[in-house]
């Protein structure tokens, strides 16, 4: 028998599941047998069960007007060519990282995010 609680399967996915477990059953599958490939179906046509949060939550219309804006913003100051201090400082740690790895800037590792900054403005 399939390990795991059902409890998170919506009730579409548990009548499809059972479904399927009665038509491999017709074709002489062993019910416990069945019951795994049924539910091996239904996890792999729709992800799993219905889980709430995780990547699926959507974006308010103002959080999505914010990152267009700032992804403009720094698309623009890429085509100048110029890093604007000011860009640098609204990124991340993680994002000047890669800059500052891609543009080979010795001691990255064990810096902190203002050295970050003033070694990618010196290197510019």
């Amino acid at each position: 028998m399939p390990r795991g609680s059902k409890a998170k399967y919506t009730e579409k996915q548990k009548d499809q599941a059972e479904s399927i477990e009665r038509s491999y059953e017709r074709k002489g599958v062993p019910q416990s047998e069945a019951e795994a490939r049924a539910w091996a179906t239904v996890n792999k046509q729709s992800g799993g069960g219905n889980r709430s949060g995780g990547s699926g939550q959507e974006k308010s219309k103002q959080a999505k007007a914010q990152s267009r804006s700032s992804s403009a913003k720094r698309a623009a100051a890429s085509r100048q060519g110029i890093p604007r201090s000011d860009s640098l400082e609204r990124e991340t740690k993680d994002e000047l990282m890669k800059k500052a790895r891609s543009r080979n800037i010795p001691g990255r590792s064990t810096m902190r995010k203002q050295e970050l900054i003033q070694a990618l403005k010196k290197a510019s």
